[in-house]
Formats: structure tokens, sequence, C-alpha cells
């Protein structure tokens, strides 16, 4: 996209979908619950090492981007 800033919003309202969707999964409980938790805390970790990374070398637009493939592949694989 060429305005990051499109990304950025974009982005927001799918997380907001995948914080649900998420919320439903872990709510449920079990061994899926744990998993997804569990899975969670390692994507958060990684995306913002690599958002440092990228926002240390200027630039936004990747930061967006790279966040934004990342919400939806989790809305993907949670709406399943």
């Amino acid at each position: 996209m060429f305005n990051p800033w499109f990304d950025f919003y974009s982005s927001a309202l799918e997380a907001q979908q995948v914080i649900w969707l998420r919320t439903l999964r872990i709510a449920g409980g079990g061994k899926l619950a744990e998993r997804e938790a569990k899975q969670m805390v390692t994507e958060k970790v990684e995306a913002a090492a690599l958002a440092g990374m990228l926002f240390a070398t200027g630039s936004a637009g990747k930061v967006a981007g790279v966040y934004r493939r990342k919400i939806r592949a989790n809305k993907k694989r949670l709406s399943i």
C-alpha cells in the first residue's frame, strides 16, 4: 500500500477481530486454548523485535505491512 497510515488503520480494525476470536478460543479452555496463548505471546515478542529493527531503519511502511500480514494470517487461522 502507498499510504502507511491506511495500513495502520486497517490493521487496527482487523486486530480487533483477532482479539475477539482469540478471546473466544482461550475462553474455551483446553489444549487448544493453551496452545493459542503460548503462540500469542511468542508472536508478540517476535513482532516487537522486528518492529524495533524496522523503525530503527526508518521504515514505518514496512512495519505496518509486517503487522498487517500477521494479523490477517491470525484472523484466517482463528476463523476456521
